[in-house]
C-alpha cells in the first residue's frame, strides 16, 4: 500500500486525455452527482477552492436546496434537471450517489454519463461501492478513453466539509495525477492504495472498525446506564482512557444528546457497507462474526424506523433490547437514561 500523499506531495500531472480542464493545475467546471450529505459537502470544498460546480441529483428540491445554499463570492454553481446536460458541459464528474449499481446507473443506462454530447473524461466515484463491479467499470471505461478513480472518504459528511476527512484513492497513478487539482479541493488526506477496485476494498475495511467501534460505544454506554453510570460520565471516562477513539470523539456528544435527527452519515448507508463486507468475506472465506452481528443490530434499527438517523443513533435498538418498553418511542427520542436515583446534570 502506498504511502499517504499529502496536498503538498500529491501527484504532479498533466492536462485531462483530451486536453480539456481538470489536470493539475487547473480546473474548470465539474460535476456533482447526487447532492445529499455528502455530495453537497464535496461540492462546497470545490466551491470554496474556486471551481465552479454543475451539479445534478434526481429529486428536485435537493437541486434547488444546492442552488439556493451557494455563497455569493462563490464561483458559480448550477442545478441541471438530467445527467446528459451535465456530461455536456463538464470533463470531470464526481459521484456521490448509494451503492454501486447507481454508479453504473449513473454512468451506462441510456440517458446516463455517456451519451451523445458528452465531454466526459473523468469520472470520480466517492461512494462506497462494490470492488469487482467497480474493477469491472474501470476496464470498461478505458476502452472508451475515460478514466475511473476510485476515491471513497473515511469520514462524516462534516468531517468531509471540513477537509479532515481521508480520500482513499483506487485507480492508475497517471489517472490520478491528471486529476489532482480536483482531488487536493475535495481532500487534503489522500491515500492510493491501488488500482480500481482497491479504494472500495480499503473502505470496507476502514468502515468495518469504524461501524464497531461506534457500535461498541453504544453499547458500552448502555451497559454503563444500566450499572448507574451517566452517560455523559461514562463519555468522559471514555475519552480520558484507553478505551477512547475516534469515534467516541465524533459520536459520543450525540450519543448522550440523544439528537440524531440530523444526520452526518445514516444508519441504513452503514448497513449498506456492512451487507457488503460480509458478502466479501463470504467471497473470500473469511468469518466476521462481530460485523454479523453488527448487521442484524442495525436492519432491527432500520426496521424499528430509525434508518434515516445519523449512525450515532444506533444507541437506540441497545436501549430497544434492554427495555422492550421503548420500541414505541418517537424515532427522534431524547438521551440516553441515567441512573433514576443520579442528578441529571442536564435538567
Amino acid at each position: 500500500m502506498a504511502a499517504p500523499l499529502p496536498a503538498s506531495a500529491a501527484p504532479e500531472g498533466s492536462a485531462g486525455r483530451d486536453g480539456h480542464e481538470g489536470g493539475a493545475g487547473r480546473a474548470g467546471p465539474v460535476g456533482v452527482v447526487g447532492l445529499g450529505l455528502v455530495g453537497s459537502a464535496l461540492a462546497g470544498r470545490l466551491a470554496d477552492r474556486g471551481i465552479a460546480v454543475v451539479g445534478f441529483d434526481l429529486r428536485p428540491e435537493a437541486r434547488r436546496r444546492f442552488v439556493a445554499g451557494q455563497r455569493s463570492d462563490a464561483p458559480p454553481c448550477t442545478a441541471v434537471d438530467s445527467l446528459a446536460a451535465l456530461s455536456c458541459q463538464v470533463t470531470a464528474v464526481v459521484l456521490a450517489v448509494f451503492d454501486t449499481r447507481d454508479v453504473l446507473q449513473v454512468v451506462e443506462a441510456p440517458g446516463g454519463l455517456l451519451g451523445a454530447g458528452s465531454r466526459v473524461t473523468a469520472v470520480i466515484d466517492c461512494s462506497t461501492g462494490d470492488p469487482d463491479a467497480l474493477q469491472a467499470l474501470a476496464g470498461r471505461l478505458h476502452d472508451r478513453g475515460i478514466d475511473l478513480i476510485e476515491a471513497p472518504l473515511s469520514g462524516s459528511s462534516e468531517q468531509i466539509a471540513g477537509g479532515v476527512a481521508t480520500m482513499l484513492l483506487g485507480g492508475a497513478a497517471p489517472a490520478i495525477a491528471r486529476q489532482v487539482t480536483i482531488l487536493e479541493a475535495l481532500s487534503p488526506r489522500r491515500i492510493h492504495v491501488g488500482d480500481a477496485g482497491f479504494g472500495a476494498r480499503a473502505k470496507l475495511a476502514t468502515n468495518l472498525v469504524l461501524g464497531l467501534n461506534r457500535a461498541v460505544l453504544a453499547e458500552g454506554m448502555v451497559f454503563a446506564s444500566r450499572l448507574g453510570i451517566a452517560p455523559q460520565a461514562f463519555l468522559d471516562l471514555v475519552l480520558a482512557t484507553p478505551a477512547r477513539s475516534a469515534a467516541a470523539e465524533a459520536k459520543g456528544a450525540l450519543m448522550v444528546s440523544g439528537r440524531f435527527d440530523a444526520p452526518q452519515s445514516r444508519i441504513r448507508q452503514h448497513l449498506k457497507d456492512v451487507r457488503m463486507m460480509l458478502a466479501q468475506a463470504e467471497a473470500i472465506g473469511q468469518p466476521l462474526p462481530l460485523s454479523a452481528a453488527h448487521a442484524d443490530l442495525m436492519a432491527a434499527a432500520v426496521a424499528a424506523g430509525d434508518g434515516d438517523l445519523d449512525n450515532a443513533g444506533l444507541i437506540r435498538q441497545w436501549l430497544r433490547m434492554a427495555d422492550p418498553d421503548l420500541n414505541a418511542a418517537p424515532a427522534q427520542a431524547g438521551r440516553p437514561p441515567s441512573n433514576p436515583t443520579q442528578e441529571d446534570p442536564d435538567a
